[in-house]
């Protein structure tokens, strides 16, 4: 049991998500910031080689064959008397919901940019769904063992193309091969660079950090002093760092390194500890399941992190972590309260009890049964379906928060087995994974197909690949008739009408919601003018 009260164990828990573009080295970043914080003995690099490639947040198949992330993972770790929840999501823009509603978990978020290329297009898409929810974002600067671009144009890239105050809080001392370190922004402490020996497996400690003043063995020719005269420029041309602004939004705080080479790691750690925010006061109504009879009217309200009762939502579901049991595990970002292993806690948009007798913290695909856990942390509550990705959970069964979007998919395709005696186990299958949020199912009124929704062509690709490896299917995708799915929404009678005109194009997804399957943009922008009562949504909350 923990001395400390509840509002304490929540302020030293910090849960951030780590995003990027694909390949700006986002994986390896997390890989050395779990060696840093002790919770791994030797960090994998995604393009290494043989055992050298076994990253802990990349743990399916496919993600170890391709050097990609394909799923958001959840992995817990100490340091320096802080409790660190890092959300390690897809960079992929095909994966963006998944990103998506991980971000909805997390209180910060680490931007990383490779110092050679600056911002790119998915960096930019990411950062609009963390401006969208407020999260202030720390910005890693990766890769500096290689030729980069010109520190101060990276900077002003981020000030022109994201609208933040960049705050430089190191400066590099120059790049690739010419590497010396970096120094301090106010009080030139200056910390060395140690280059990696040729033909060396291993990577040698970096040397204590020094005043600047007194670190000229470091430097060949007058890049001491040109080193000197930057910062004194970088002092005077951006402004200090300010926590509140950064809390706001406003400012970015500006780190440098090289996750591959260790380099910069220690630094990002303690900036996250000393400045990313503790667990937020988060919104929340107080209502009762539905189907309650008679039921109070709903009240909204704030959750602090403080307060006893014990609540959170479910940000995302995976299934078959472990394949030798079939296992379902729904992450739980808590909001408040005290958690012992053994609780029983409700389902508010069903009015479920479940007993949480075998609670897991993570670490990527390894786990450990959570004895406590607090405001902040991320705990896998085993189930066999009767978690969803936006169920909100309480003691009480009353507390409900905001359910989680459902975006619509971009490319529609029909999913076939190549077994038809199968047919059964297909759809166990897609709707698990539907569950997840891999892709999105919708069952076409009339005919017996399935619908497959997806963002991107990877997708499909992903989903095939779990099918056979997960499930034993070997699947078939073929183009449907369908260009735009639009969930729609209206009175009763007016629903009825629209869908008895447009059955052949109706559909149901996995909550049985009504979906309308369209033929081209067109027929939608067509359908919507001539059914003005009817909405026709791009989104939808789960849960």
């Amino acid at each position: 049991m923990s001395k400390l009260t509840l509002a304490e164990e929540a302020a030293r828990r910090r849960t951030f998500a780590i995003i990027a573009h694909p390949d700006a080295g986002k994986t390896t970043l997390t890989e050395h910031i779990l060696l840093a914080g002790g919770a791994i003995r030797a960090a994998g690099a995604v393009r290494a080689r043989g055992e050298n490639r076994r990253t802990r947040s990349d743990w399916m198949k496919i993600e170890k064959e391709r050097g990609i992330s394909v799923s958001a993972s959840v992995m817990t770790f100490e340091f320096e008397g802080g409790m660190f929840n890092l959300l390690d999501t897809p960079g992929h823009e095909d994966f963006s919901e998944d990103t998506y509603r991980t971000l909805t978990a997390a209180d910060c978020a680490i931007m990383v940019l490779d110092a050679a290329k600056g911002i790119e297009p998915q960096t930019l898409k990411l950062f609009e769904v963390c401006r969208l929810r407020d999260i202030p974002i720390i910005t890693f600067i990766n890769k500096l063992d290689r030729e980069a671009q010109d520190p101060m144009a990276l900077l002003d890239e981020i000030a022109s193309r994201l609208q933040l105050d960049p705050s430089p809080i190191w400066w590099p001392a120059e790049s690739g091969n010419r590497l010396r370190g970096m120094a301090r922004v106010g009080d030139g402490t200056f910390q060395p660079y140690a280059r990696k020996v040729a033909g060396s497996d291993e990577d040698p400690d970096h040397p204590a950090a020094l005043p600047l003043t007194d670190a000229a063995a470091f430097f060949e020719g007058g890049e001491h002093a040109d080193m000197a005269d930057a910062l004194e420029l970088v002092e005077a041309g951006y402004k200090p760092f300010d926590r509140q602004a950064f809390l706001e939004g406003h400012m970015t705080p500006v780190l440098w390194g090289s996750a591959l080479r260790h380099f910069g790691i220690e630094e990002l750690l303690r900036a996250i500890a000393d400045w990313a925010p503790p667990p937020k006061t988060l919104k929340a109504r107080r209502e009762a399941p539905p189907e309650t009879r008679n039921a109070p009217e709903p009240l909204d309200m704030v959750v602090e992190p403080g307060s006893p009762e014990v609540t959170g939502f479910v940000f995302k579901v995976q299934a078959n972590m472990d394949p030798n049991h079939r296992d379902r595990i729904a992450m739980f970002r808590m909001a408040s309260g005290s958690f012992r292993r053994g609780m029983k806690l409700k389902v508010q948009n069903t009015g479920k009890s479940l007993s949480v007798n075998s609670p897991i913290m993570f670490f990527a695909s390894d786990r450990e049964l959570a004895e406590e856990a607090y405001a902040g942390d991320v705990i896998g509550i085993p189930n066999h379906g009767v978690l969803r990705v936006g169920d909100s959970l309480s003691e009480s069964g009353l507390i409900r928060f905001a359910g989680l979007p459902n975006f619509a998919p971009e490319i529609l395709q029909r999913v076939r087995v190549k077994d038809p005696l199968k047919a059964k186990h297909l759809k166990k299958a897609l709707e698990g994974l539907a569950e997840e949020g891999v892709t999105q199912l919708f069952r076409p009124e009339l005919g017996s197909d399935f619908i497959v929704g997806a963002v991107g062509q990877l997708q499909f690709e992903v989903m095939a690949d779990r099918l056979g490896e997960e499930y034993g299917l070997d699947v078939v995708f073929e183009p449907s008739p369908w260009a735009e799915a639009r969930w729609i929404a209206g009175d009763k009678a007016d629903l009825e009408d629209f869908m008895a005109k447009y059955r052949p194009q109706m559909a149901v997804d996995i909550h049985a919601a009504p979906v309308f399957l369209a033929k081209s943009s067109w027929e939608t922008g067509y359908v919507g003018e001539r059914f003005e009562k009817v909405r026709f949504m791009k989104t939808k909350e789960r849960g």
